[in-house]
């Protein structure tokens, strides 16, 4: 994510799990300068949070993994996770991400055991958990799991 954010001067950035970035103090995940940032911003805005947050659209998130035998080519697999979604609008910078216009998958690899961690959000908690189940059942017939 750094590099992608200093490659074209990125004023800001983040990750799915909510880790903010904001180079103009370093380079690192910052819960506290994601906090700092929320109140300046509803401090500028003169709202309750609650009146700010119904300013924006409801998206639910769903997050799931799915356990690999000890060995197994994830790299691999990703690929062919990528070509399944090939007629989708596909992001592959860490993992695999699938965006549908007004939701979307995201499935990336652990670095430290293995899985796939599957995250999703959609309009709903019942859509959003849908499409991780429906990438998790891609994610097993491509590995032969099924």
């Amino acid at each position: 994510m750094v590099e992608v954010m200093k490659k074209h001067s990125a004023v800001i950035g983040g990750e799915g799990n909510g880790g903010v970035i904001y180079p103009e103090l370093h380079y690192g995940r910052d819960a506290l300068v994601g906090v700092a940032l929320f109140l300046t911003h509803l401090a500028q805005k003169h709202l309750p949070a609650s009146e700010l947050r119904s300013s924006y659209p409801e998206y639910y998130m769903s997050k799931n993994k799915i356990q690999l035998p000890e060995g197994f080519d994830v790299d691999g697999l990703l690929v062919k996770v990528k070509q399944h979604f090939s007629s989708e609008k596909v992001t592959d910078i860490d993992g695999v991400k699938v965006d549908f216009g007004h939701e979307w998958v995201h499935m990336r690899k652990s670095n430290t055991e293995p899985i796939i961690r599957i995250y999703s959000e959609s309009i709903s908690t019942d859509k959003a958990t849908s499409l991780a189940l429906d990438a998790i059942e891609v994610i097993k017939k491509l590995a032969g799991l099924l």
